[in-house]
């Protein structure tokens, strides 16, 4: 039989789960959503091997699909504070 090996990964910062699948030759992101037992709760996005992907794209034979987590700060208000407050620091 031919097929797909997918391995689904979703982790947190003290842990991770990961299941490992076999799905039919054609198999897309969103059959494997179907397919896993991890929990989908709070999930913001999928990626392969940490390239966002939607739920129709195709997998391949050893795909690692990631179940991504919502951002917990913005990027770019992240950056503005971490200039202001290298801007506040005295270079001497």
């Amino acid at each position: 039989m031919a097929g797909v090996r997918v391995q689904v990964v979703r982790a947190w910062p003290d842990r991770f789960d990961t299941e490992d699948l076999s799905l039919p030759e054609g198999a897309t992101v969103a059959d494997a959503l179907a397919a896993t037992r991890i929990a989908q709760a709070g999930v913001a996005g999928t990626a392969v091997y940490g390239e966002r992907v939607q739920p129709d794209a195709p997998l391949r034979d050893g795909d690692r699909l990631e179940l991504l987590g919502p951002l917990l700060a913005d990027p770019k208000d992240a950056r503005r504070r971490r200039a202001q407050a290298q801007a506040g620091r005295t270079r001497r």
